[in-house]
């Protein structure tokens, strides 16, 4: 029972927002008393930090398996965003900007493993893009690395990238072909030009 009221949880939080779910709601929809969802959790700070963790390790655990993959280095970029985006349900309700404002503790533990995960996957990215040949020789890794992590928090802030002018889906396919399009050799935009122009198909 406690997987089935994390994971009914995870859909709330990300479709409405951590704020705007009560443990009523969550009650309502799984068809069982509070009373029951209070045996698993003690309250709802509780429950955040669950559900926050937990996927967090689903985020993670995918990430490791596409990397397993071993594909070149932009195509593996590109299947990351993919599987974030699912798992992320596009984000309708700007579910970040609840969590930092409502529950900043919790934040700053997620971010804080969001930033050392990114860190050592997009590092390793770009070392093995260098080899390859598809990403500039010249490209500072650690400095390229915390700018992507600066750009994909910052373009989760709504002040900045109103939904309603910018769809999370397409701003982060936007952004992404912004880092590439910064980084990458002549052969590298060969790789990148095929990936967009297949995903327009």
């Amino acid at each position: 029972m406690k997987e089935k009221i994390l994971n009914k949880a995870t859909e709330l939080f990300l479709d409405l927002g951590f704020k705007s779910v009560t443990m009523d709601d969550l009650a309502h929809e799984m068809g069982i008393s509070k009373k029951t969802i209070y045996s698993h959790f003690k309250n709802k700070t509780k429950l955040v930090e669950e559900t926050t963790s937990n996927l967090f390790c689903t985020i993670s655990t995918g990430i490791a398996q596409i990397r397993g993959l071993h594909k070149n280095p932009i195509e593996e970029l590109y299947e990351i965003k993919k599987f974030v985006m699912v798992h992320l349900k596009n984000e309708k309700s700007s579910p970040q900007h609840q969590l930092q404002k409502y529950y900043p503790k919790i934040y700053d533990t997620m971010h804080s493993g969001q930033f050392d995960l990114m860190q050592e996957c997009i590092e390793d990215n770009l070392k093995r893009g260098i080899e390859q040949e598809i990403y500039r020789q010249n490209l500072q890794i650690d400095f390229v690395s915390r700018i992507y992590f600066s750009g994909v928090t910052s373009i989760k802030n709504q002040k900045l990238f109103p939904m309603h002018k910018f769809p999370v889906a397409s701003l982060m396919d936007e952004y992404l072909e912004y880092h590439l399009r910064g980084i990458v050799t002549p052969k590298g935009r060969k790789i990148l030009n095929h990936i967009i122009n297949s995903n327009q198909d």
